[in-house]
């Protein structure tokens, strides 16, 4: 999909990989709706494009469907018109056992992380229908290609996302929307932080992590190209071939890796 002068919303725009998706976006000529819970970040992303209104601020909770149905005029109002969709926005949960979490705890997740991707698109798509070529990006994981013990139901949220992303792209094969999936391993943002939960002790061992400014040019490579999937950083590239070779044996493998540390 061409870049240059078409309008792109981005959820979490306001730090880590949605911040880097939008100034990469930007970077190549695209105009950015930053969507973000976190106004300061906004506020900072806006700051950090060298071009007055090509990025534009927009306070928004996912999961609050009213705000969400209300942001596509609010980004038509700025912008235009709007060409595209990238949900980043997600968060994870406690690094524990799955009984360990609270009902609450489930439902955020749920709600952020599947819900939250759901409302977006919902919204946007009677859109991006009226446009002659439009995206839907959504932000799967690694997660839903194979099980990480102690974020068992982060990874269901995003298998989730996953299996609706995917459902979309089946349904407007033959449209003017190209849908992405990205699945993203390690990535060195402030996610834990982000989520209100403890980042775990790796005790020693080495972990693979892609920064967010090289996560952010694979993505909208992806995007431009209008890829089915995109695999974000050497993890989630090897782990995946691994786990079509021999699920099982990743599993364990991945299992007993995380019940080291935690």
């Amino acid at each position: 999909m061409q870049l240059q002068d078409n309008v792109f919303v981005v959820t979490g725009g306001g730090n880590g990989m949605g911040r880097q998706i939008a100034l990469q976006l930007a970077a190549r000529g695209a105009r950015v709706a930053a969507a973000d819970l976190n106004e300061d970040g906004l506020a900072e992303t806006v700051r950090m494009v060298d071009a007055d209104g090509r990025v534009t601020a927009h306070p928004l909770n996912v999961t609050d469907r009213t705000a969400v149905d209300a942001l596509p005029d609010a980004v038509i109002a700025a912008h235009g018109r709007v060409d595209g969709i990238v949900n980043i926005a997600g968060i994870i949960h406690r690094f524990v056992p799955y009984t360990d979490l609270t009902a609450d705890e489930e439902e955020r997740i749920m709600n952020v992380n599947f819900w939250g991707t759901v409302n977006m698109c919902r919204t946007f798509l009677p859109v991006l229908k009226a446009r002659p070529a439009a995206a839907i990006v959504n932000m799967s994981s690694l997660s839903a290609l194979i099980p990480f013990a102690g974020q068992t139901l982060y990874g269901a949220s995003k298998g989730a996302v996953k299996q609706f992303s995917e459902g979309l792209y089946a349904e407007l094969i033959d449209t003017n929307i190209a849908v992405t999936t990205l699945f993203p391993g390690n990535i060195s943002t402030n996610l834990t932080g982000n989520s209100g939960v403890a980042m775990i002790d790796p005790k020693g061992q080495k972990v693979r992590s892609t920064t967010p400014e090289e996560a952010g040019r694979i993505i909208v490579a992806g995007i431009e190209k209008g890829s089915f999937r995109v695999l974000v950083g050497a993890d989630a590239r090897l782990l995946d071939r691994l786990a079509r070779m021999d699920s099982r044996r990743t599993t364990r493998l991945v299992a007993k890796q995380m019940k080291s540390v935690l």
